[in-house]
């Protein structure tokens, strides 16, 4: 990220788990058409560029034993990397927020096996008139990495995951740690305004606001008020998905679907979920995009929408 950059970006690491995650009957399957596997690392460009094969998207996991123990009262490492901004207009696009604007709050939860370092990497690509406007908290999954990540050779250990699953994607190990973990992270370091997600981080970011609709999931800090979803889907367990998806997501929500992404067809049916989505197309796979001049026009339209919102909210308070 540019030294120059203005948003406020933290890194939280958690802490090595003292046991140790026992693998049992190590499977490699996928529930998707074959012809949809090849997908390529996008490596032409910067190392930035890269940010996820197939395995990120959570149709391939080892079965991993049920884990539990994270130590949640020594659980993040704070790392701030805040500069000053004088200009604190929204730039030439046209957003204008206040100059005593308060930036939402986003807490950014990344794809499976990498690690809130290689999130914040991988949004470094967005331009800094876009992410100035954001307060980003990038947080580590609760588990280490229990297989091969990947991104290895690509961006640098250690990596994490936020719950396993079944080769069917349908039954979830950890799942209920999972939740209680970000829930006390948010507990100890909100509010927050809004969840930011990709891949695994994006499944589990989208089912959250129904999830806390229901009084299943985030029923001690605010209600989500905004979404980004990149490279999302929906879950698959009817349990959780009848919890999750029962009622439409009313908030506003943004979401990256990318042409060659074999997510797409699994993202479209999250957007049939949402009330108010804002969506960015872009030709890649599944990868955090680059913004072209008219992915760049919606991200600042959306973040002058949310921007409006969280003006109002604040004013009525």
């Amino acid at each position: 990220m540019s030294s120059n950059a203005s948003s406020t970006l933290h890194l939280n690491r958690t802490p090595i788990l003292d046991r140790r995650f026992q693998l049992r009957g190590l499977r490699t399957l996928f529930i998707i058409p074959h012809s949809l596997h090849s997908i390529r690392i996008e490596s032409r460009k910067l190392q930035h560029d890269v940010v996820a094969t197939k395995a990120d998207v959570l149709f391939k996991s080892p079965t991993t034993s049920r884990t539990s123990g994270t130590d949640k009262n020594n659980n993040s490492l704070n790392l701030s990397e805040t500069t000053r901004n004088t200009n604190n207009n929204m730039g030439s696009e046209g957003c204008a927020a206040a100059s005593d604007s308060r930036k939402p709050r986003f807490l950014c939860l990344h794809g499976f096996r990498t690690s809130g370092l290689i999130l914040k990497t991988q949004l470094g690509k967005w331009p800094e008139s876009v992410l100035k406007n954001f307060d980003l908290d990038f947080l580590d999954g609760p588990f280490p990495a229990q297989g091969k990540s990947e991104v290895e050779g690509i961006f640098d250990p250690p990596y994490h995951e936020w719950f396993q699953f079944n080769k069917e994607f349908s039954e979830y190990t950890n799942f209920d740690e999972c939740l209680e973990f970000i829930e006390d992270y948010m507990i100890k370091n909100g509010p927050f305004d809004g969840l930011l997600g990709f891949s695994q981080g994006a499944i589990l970011s989208a089912a959250l606001p129904g999830l806390q609709a229901k009084g299943l999931a985030l029923t001690k800090v605010p209600k989500i008020k905004f979404l980004i979803i990149i490279g999302g889907a929906k879950f698959k367990s009817p349990t959780v998905a009848e919890n999750a998806y029962s009622s439409p997501i009313q908030i506003p929500s943004l979401h990256f679907l990318g042409e060659t992404d074999f997510l797409k067809p699994y993202g479209l049916e999250l957007l049939e979920n949402c009330v108010d989505p804002t969506v960015i197309h872009h030709p890649k796979g599944h990868t955090i995009p680059r913004l072209d001049e008219k992915g760049l026009e919606t991200i600042m339209s959306f973040i002058e929408t949310i921007q409006k919102r969280l003006d109002e909210k604040e004013e009525q308070q």
